[in-house]
């Protein structure tokens, strides 16, 4: 590690959703970003900021986004592994979910945990109305948004209506675009993304092909 930096997961998967983004992995070391999420492995089987951290949700959907867009997280994580963190996120519900045991509930983390158990395959596992229901009771009903808590001291904020949003997508409300569970943006942006990437392979292979008919005349 760099002297004077430090170790946080929030900056691997910006690392990695940049990476997979512009579809370049080189500026990450693979093998050290795939240690260093076994490492942070906590005793409870979710992630926490290091080595026996207490796990923490948000911390817990960097790691499984940044496998999931690496499309590692088979290989990474065992099916032991995976199903104790799966069991782990779905512990976190109550009637929303919360982001540590015995915290309480927290509209991000309908889309934190909400999105790492769609990535493991796990989503219908949890009660989706109830979740649904938590998200809503979190609006303000005078001049909008939504706040962590179902609590009239409590303002509404951007990230808590953004990540609100995300949940409520994720549950299939209508009138919300579906989701990208990893990038946290629509269904519809995450194809648009994808043609980007086709168009740049075909210039890359058409610039490689003209530079070799360049070489051999």
């Amino acid at each position: 590690m760099v002297d004077g930096s430090e170790n946080d997961m929030r900056f691997v998967y910006c690392a990695a959703a940049i990476s997979y983004i512009l579809q370049d992995w080189k500026g990450m070391d693979i093998p050290l970003t795939l240690q260093y999420i076994r490492s942070s492995l906590s005793f409870d089987h979710a992630i926490g900021q290091g080595f026996y951290s207490e796990s923490h949700g948000g911390l817990t959907f960097c790691a499984v986004a940044t496998l999931y867009m690496m499309g590692r997280l088979e290989s990474a994580l065992d099916e032991r592994q995976r199903r104790r963190l799966l069991r782990w996120c779905v512990f976190r519900q109550q009637n929303g979910f919360h982001g540590r045991p015995n915290k309480p509930e927290d509209t991000c983390y309908s889309y934190w945990v909400g999105a790492t158990l769609k990535m493991l395959d796990a989503f219908h596992l949890i009660d989706s109305e109830r979740n649904r229901e938590f998200i809503l009771s979190t609006q303000n009903l005078t001049f909008g948004g939504m706040a962590r808590y179902p609590d009239p001291d409590t303002n509404p904020d951007p990230l808590h209506t953004y990540t609100g949003l995300g949940g409520l997508s994720l549950v299939g409300e209508e009138q919300l675009l579906p989701i990208n569970p990893a990038l946290n943006i629509s269904v519809r942006a995450t194809e648009h993304l994808h043609r980007l990437h086709q168009s740049w392979e075909k210039s890359k292979n058409s610039c490689d092909m003209n530079c070799k008919n360049i070489t051999d005349d």
